[in-house]
């Protein structure tokens, strides 16, 4: 008889093994399924549990801004674990003396269109006022902020240098280090990752609220790290703090942090646009419709004179990776070309990890300008802003090509590489 001891287990003929032989296949085949799951399902969990900066102010019952007056600089798409507004979790709590929001373009709810000019308001739910810094004036009133003894930001930026929100935050960081008055941000994931750069970096003499930081188009920062970025970069004289996330990997898209997902703004209404905006977005430069009007805006892009079947084709070819183009008609209800039917290039996101943005929309301008000539405008001074360099025009205007364009513009991003690793919190 062979004795059970952890060399030698005892044997079980087969006629005898009944539950025991079905536990160990079972076993058996869940290890030699786990083993050959990719190993991005088996080592990165599909759904976290990211604590946010708000989450962890909260989880530290508000201790940094005990005593003080407080200012918060917000919007609809800041949100706690339970999918709770900021302004309603910090005015609950009865810890922090909450004296006015400031809300950014799109408005306090998030449901303003861009561009669209925002008078003052009272907030409905709490009876706080709400200065817009999308109205006469994007920089908060000196006066207002002497009164106060603490600014915070609390918003979800989406990872493209040409949206607004962290604009927003840089200009009131730098009116809050006139007025003497500590900043701190609560931190927030970049829902687009905070690993890959696209793009090329603003150049010194462009500057525009949307067109501001002196970063890559698609720029791998968080707000935190952006704001670390601007306080060292035009030497601010600013008692600056992140609340820094809990939980947050820089490979992490949106999607896989738990947070509560909210559209950052009317035309952005998923991690999927997030990802084509850096590129798509581009196109309001010109006379291409992105999709405003439709049901899934910047993932679309087209126009009535549009020669898109033939773009689609040579998009497919491109090398442009990580999506699949192909032809598709729609109608805008609103916006560009409303009520007419535009022959447009539809996108399906199919590898995110490689997709590059950018690269789609300088190889579908390129197409467009080629085969569609003088129908495709481009506005000199706004296609400056959203890639932040006189290059692209220039160099499309003269027939580069795509990998020729794309290669300056990554010569170009090498130093600033190097140098946001300073800033890096996570």
């Amino acid at each position: 008889m062979v004795k059970y001891n952890n060399q030698n287990p005892p044997l079980i003929p087969l006629s005898q093994r009944g539950k025991q032989g079905d536990l160990f296949h079972c076993l058996l085949h869940f290890f030699v399924f786990f083993l050959l799951l990719p190993s991005a399902f088996r080592l990165q969990p599909l759904y976290a549990q990211v604590l946010t900066g708000l989450d962890v102010l909260e989880k530290e019952n508000f201790e940094i801004l005990k005593g003080k007056k407080t200012g918060l600089l917000t919007n609809h798409s800041s949100v706690n674990r339970d999918g709770k507004n900021a302004v309603d979790a910090i005015f609950a709590s009865g810890k922090v003396d909450l004296k006015i929001i400031f809300s950014p373009e799109h408005g306090f709810r998030g449901t303003e269109e861009g561009g669209k000019i925002i008078e003052n308001s009272t907030d409905p739910a709490t009876g706080l006022p709400i200065y817009s810094l999308y109205g006469k004036n994007k920089r908060p009133d000196a006066e207002i902020l002497k009164s106060l003894d603490v600014l915070l930001f609390d918003i979800q930026d989406i990872g493209a240098r040409f949206y607004t929100y962290l604009t927003s935050m840089g200009w009131a960081m730098e009116e809050a280090a006139k007025a003497g008055i500590e900043f701190i941000v609560l931190d927030r994931p970049n829902p687009v990752t905070g690993g890959i750069l696209e793009g090329p970096v603003l150049e010194d003499d462009v500057k525009y609220f949307t067109a501001y930081f002196p970063v890559p188009v698609r720029h791998g920062f968080t707000p935190g790290e952006m704001a670390l970025f601007h306080k060292d970069n035009l030497n601010l004289n600013l008692n600056l703090s992140v609340i820094k996330m809990e939980g947050w990997k820089r490979d992490m898209w949106f999607d896989q942090t738990g947070i509560v997902w909210t559209n950052p703004s009317p035309n952005i209404r998923s991690v999927n646009a997030e990802m084509l905006y850096p590129g798509i977005g581009c196109f309001e430069a010109t006379n291409v419709s992105v999709g405003r009007g439709t049901d899934s805006p910047f993932m679309w892009f087209g126009a009535p004179w549009m020669n898109a079947k033939k773009i689609a084709k040579k998009l497919s070819k491109s090398g442009a990776g990580g999506v699949e183009f192909y032809y598709e008609e729609r109608i805008p209800s609103k916006d560009m070309y409303a009520g007419r039917i535009c022959k447009g290039v539809g996108m399906k996101i199919t590898d995110r990890k490689n997709l590059r943005a950018f690269d789609v929309f300088v190889h579908a301008a390129y197409f467009l300008h080629k085969y569609n000539g003088e129908d495709f405008k481009i506005k000199p001074e706004e296609i400056r802003k959203m890639t932040g360099t006189d290059d692209f025009y220039k160099m499309l205007v003269d027939g580069a090509k795509p990998a020729e364009i794309l290669e300056k513009f990554r010569e170009n991003r090498k130093i600033f590489e190097e140098k946001r690793k300073e800033y890096l919190l996570y």
